[in-house]
């Protein structure tokens, strides 16, 4: 038989072409082929080789729940699925469909190998990971969004979601193991655990429902955000940061002070490994890593994966709404102190003598008192006062929303901004409490808004004033020497502490002090000799002269005041 090389297998020329089965037969090109995207579309019967086999199989999944494919298909495989389902049995194909956006460039540009903007996607998964770089896209666009690929992006959510969980995860196992926490104690009931426990409880729940709500309903970004935000601002930096010395407390503590870690420990167990459960669908190796990381310690549960776990369920009855705007109350306080110490250049380690608070509705005083010690001890401030009068203590000053008066009065905004100009103290004070404020434009009134504004308060002399919407507080940064000498406490305890890290200390090591400053730095040591012994679990602390600079290691404590300490473990 003549053997002969073919090089192009379009019509006609492949017509010509004629291959022998191991039967012998002559096998040659169907005459008529419907469009390839037919048979693509035929897909939902092909896979389970229906209609000649598996009928059960093929009726359980038919149509489909989800299906995904780029926006380029809208007229190709979506719509060769629907016209075959339609043909045959009078029916969708699928239920749900996402059509993908495209994936640009930092610029807003198509990707190309000839502009050379492509980013190498084994180059990208080695140096980032597959979780990191899908978690990237997932919550920076939405799947049907086109996606603005920069690589400094993923390197952002390493840094901001996967670091914040690590060193949440690391912060729980460093003292876990010291305590050895493995969960097998009874759980403490919701309602014996502090409030602060309760409200991440609660937001926990609230989370769980949201993500289940996020991905039954295919929002995958939704989902990566609000776990983000969770992780980021509630579990890291408000729970964990607060709840601190709740960890560090010792086995010979009273009762109250053990059941009280206990309960930080279940909590904090709890939040870590629900994380690990919502996360899985979007980042699975890291959530894998995570759940078994915790489930292999304590055996809770029996699953040797995440991915074979069972997803979390919402409790109603740990929701509750009114703790959890309690709390936030408490973190928008924080932060406006936060804020003006900023502004003044007052690090938060100096201890600050008061706040003062507008208290603008009967509710208000009872909520702030019952989370004023969190703020007090996020903020470093002595107490909080409550003022009801502002009059002559608190000055605001106001001025048009342009943004939103324009569109509402068009060409009478000039009027309308020399009325708002003169609106007084006490006309302020009404439009905040009432949201509304009716005022002369032209020749009637016109109904002012409080959105249709913005209110400000002025600084009183000693104090830093700040608004958010309707709260309004005033820090009095005024430092008596009493004050200065907390804060040098605070930092030099902080130098100390970084002096152990770095010599490897373990957290649990005691350790003798010597010290050799100046006689602002003997005062404040003095004055506060049993908070600073407490917080660097020394046994001794004393002063001496005879350190030189070779046996101990200088630290600046605050600016100008330099301290020869010397650190042994005992």
């Amino acid at each position: 038989m003549k053997s002969m090389e073919i090089t192009d297998l379009h019509k006609p020329v492949v017509d010509e072409i004629v291959l022998v089965s191991a039967s012998g037969k002559a096998m040659k090109r169907v005459a008529d082929l419907i469009d390839v995207w037919f048979d693509s579309g035929a897909m939902p019967y092909a896979q389970w080789h229906y209609p000649f086999e598996n009928e059960n199989i093929f009726k359980q999944n038919f149509p489909a729940d989800f299906i995904a494919e780029g926006v380029d298909q809208t007229r190709g495989w979506f719509f060769t699925l629907h016209a075959i389902a339609v043909m045959l049995f009078d029916s969708v194909a699928f239920k749900n469909v996402v059509s993908n956006g495209l994936v640009l460039d930092k610029n807003g540009n198509k990707m190309s190998k000839r502009l050379g903007n492509a980013a190498d996607p084994f180059e990208t998964l080695e140096k980032f990971g597959p979780d990191a770089t899908r978690w990237y896209m997932i919550s920076n666009a939405q799947p049907w969004d086109n996606l603005k690929f920069n690589l400094d992006g993923i390197g952002e959510v390493q840094r901001k979601f996967f670091g914040t969980l690590y060193n949440t995860y690391s912060f729980f196992s460093l003292y876990a193991n010291i305590d050895d926490f493995n969960y097998q104690e009874a759980e403490i009931p919701l309602a014996d655990r502090p409030e602060i426990d309760r409200w991440i409880i609660s937001v926990l729940n609230t989370l769980i429902k949201e993500v289940d709500e996020s991905y039954a309903d295919y929002e995958p970004t939704k989902a990566a955000r609000i776990i983000t935000d969770f992780v980021c601002e509630n579990l890291s930096n408000w729970y964990v940061r607060l709840c601190r010395r709740r960890f560090w407390k010792q086995s010979g503590d009273n009762v109250e002070a053990i059941h009280d870690k206990l309960a930080a420990y279940q909590t904090l167990y709890q939040c870590l490994e629900t994380v690990a459960k919502l996360m899985a669908p979007v980042a699975p190796f890291y959530a894998d890593h995570l759940y078994c990381d915790l489930n292999n310690s304590t055996k809770k549960e029996s699953f040797a994966s995440v991915h074979l776990s069972d997803f979390p369920v919402f409790n109603k009855l740990y929701i509750d709404t009114e703790l959890q705007e309690r709390m936030q109350l408490a973190q928008n306080i924080s932060s406006l102190v936060l804020s003006l110490r900023k502004k003044v250049n007052i690090r938060v380690r100096q201890p600050l003598s008061k706040i003062l608070l507008p208290v603008t509705d009967v509710n208000f005083k009872v909520q702030v008192e019952k989370i004023k010690h969190l703020i007090l001890a996020e903020v470093n401030v002595d107490s909080i006062e409550y003022i009801h009068d502002t009059t002559g203590l608190l000055t605001k000053k106001i001025k048009p929303n342009f943004k939103i008066l324009g569109k509402k009065v068009g060409g009478m905004m000039k009027a309308l901004t020399s009325v708002i100009l003169e609106i007084n103290q006490q006309q302020i004070v009404k439009l905040e409490k009432e949201g509304v404020l009716s005022i002369p434009l032209g020749n009637s009134n016109f109904d002012l808004l409080l959105e249709d504004v913005e209110i400000l308060s002025e600084d009183i002399p000693g104090w830093q004033v700040a608004t958010m919407d309707k709260l309004t507080i005033a820090l009095d940064t005024h430092i008596t020497a009493e004050l200065k000498e907390k804060g040098l406490a605070r930092e030099l305890v902080n130098r100390i502490q970084n002096l152990r890290k770095d010599k490897g200390f373990a957290v649990t090591d005691r350790i003798s002090v010597k010290l050799m400053g100046p006689d602002s730095i003997r005062q404040s040591v003095k004055n506060n000799f049993d908070y600073i012994r407490t917080e660097i679990l020394a046994t001794t602390l004393e002063f001496t002269e005879g350190l030189n600079e070779s046996e101990g290691d200088s630290v600046e404590v605050d600016d100008d005041l330099h301290v020869l300490t010397f650190i042994n473990k005992q």
